[in-house]
């Protein structure tokens, strides 16, 4: 279970307090609740956050190091409604969306939350295909607009970079490469079975890319058409996988699956964001592409986004910054 913002409020006031009971008092809830959002905390974290000293309890060293990053994350979710307040709330209209498997999946239903909490009138609908399929869709005019992890080669559509992803390679922790930190491609390529993505996705095409110097030596045993099977057939030890770092996120966070960045081959991807030349765009949809910018940031700062608390607090950064 990833940490929360109540955990945060709470690990606050009892910061402030130095007491459950004047916590509980402060944030109107029970002093059971206190005590045991606080515990899930330290349990979280590997460690206690205070010394106890009667009825009181003292920062120690963890504590005081967490403090001032648990009052920033705070204060970044609590701004985030009037930034995105600051923008127009009157837009009308709709945007048609396709979208890849891992974007579509992964990424951007949180950032189109967040898009609706600032412009309620706007309609959003997204499909979620393969990359080949989404290029169709916005070839024959199908949508308005979409986003993809594959190469695109078409000289009707306009192409724009988004932000890059990174390919790893994910095991079940039982998996003897779990022990590694790195995937050697020189070394560990050897006897693996693979579990794929199907063809025509945008994940299968870079991994045949970036592998190429290798592909005699991938044996696949499965192929499947969504991000979710593949990371559930590499849990139960059907073989490895390989997948966006962005899709894997809660599995890392909880144990579940191990990741390995390939040592050998870079398998850093551009992600794109495609469109007709000769479509219109509405105001919805360029409010919306500027408000997709925001993960061009996610590249530099290693963002991994497993909770829409995390894009919250990425949002408020990027708007702030551009305030400054």
């Amino acid at each position: 279970m990833s940490i929360t913002l109540r955990q945060l409020e709470i690990f606050i006031a009892v910061a402030e307090t130095a007491q459950v009971t004047k916590a509980s008092k402060k944030l109107f809830v029970t002093q059971s609740a206190v005590s045991m959002a606080l515990a899930e905390l330290e349990n979280q974290l590997g460690g206690s956050l205070f010394d106890r000293h009667g009825r009181s309890l003292i920062l120690n060293a963890r504590g005081r190091y967490l403090l001032p990053q648990a009052k920033d994350i705070v204060a970044q979710v609590a701004n985030i409604e009037s930034i995105m307040s600051e923008r127009n709330d009157t837009l009308g209209g709709s945007i048609n969306i396709a979208a890849s498997s891992s974007l579509g999946n992964y990424i951007l239903p949180y950032l189109i939350g967040a898009f609706k909490k600032s412009h309620p009138k706007v309609m959003v609908t997204m499909l979620v295909y393969n990359t080949k399929i989404v290029e169709g869709m916005v070839v024959d005019g199908t949508v308005d607009i979409g986003f993809v992890e594959g190469e695109i080669n078409n000289s009707n559509l306009k192409i724009r970079p988004w932000f890059k992803d990174e390919l790893v390679v994910l095991t079940s922790p039982s998996d003897p490469l779990a022990n590694n930190d790195v995937f050697d491609v020189a070394k560990d390529m050897k006897d693996c079975k693979w579990v794929m993505r199907e063809k025509g996705s945008g994940t299968a095409a870079i991994f045949h890319e970036k592998m190429k110097g290798y592909l005699d030596e991938v044996n696949v045993v499965f192929e499947t058409g969504h991000p979710e099977s593949v990371k559930r057939a590499v849990e139960s030890g059907v073989g490895i996988g390989c997948l966006s770092a962005l899709t894997i996120c809660r599995e890392v966070e909880n144990g579940w699956l191990k990741a390995l960045k390939v040592e050998g081959v870079d398998m850093k991807r551009q992600l794109h964001i495609i469109s007709r030349k000769d479509r219109p765009v509405n105001d919805a949809l360029v409010e919306f592409l500027v408000f997709c910018d925001v993960m061009s940031v996610c590249e530099e700062e290693n963002v991994c986004l497993s909770s829409p608390w995390k894009l919250q607090s990425l949002l408020a950064r990027h708007s702030a910054g551009k305030k400054r």
